[in-house]
């Protein structure tokens, strides 16, 4: 089954392209809070976490089995 977000793909090999994944959806949950949009503003904020976490945070595929 494929994942939401593969680190393991070509593309993200590079870091300034992992960065600016996290960063995307970060600058707009900021942009949606600045409008008072706060549900908008954690679902961007949410998907900027997921996105560090997998890119970042998480340790060597080794033993994952997902």
């Amino acid at each position: 089954m494929a994942r939401f977000l593969d680190r393991d793909h070509p593309m993200f090999r590079q870091t300034w392209v992992r960065a600016v994944t996290v960063a995307v959806p970060l600058v707009g949950a900021g942009f949606e809070l600045t409008l008072g949009s706060p549900l908008w503003g954690a679902i961007f904020a949410g998907l900027a976490g997921y996105a560090l976490w997998e890119l970042f945070l998480r340790g060597p595929r080794g033993g994952d089995r997902g």
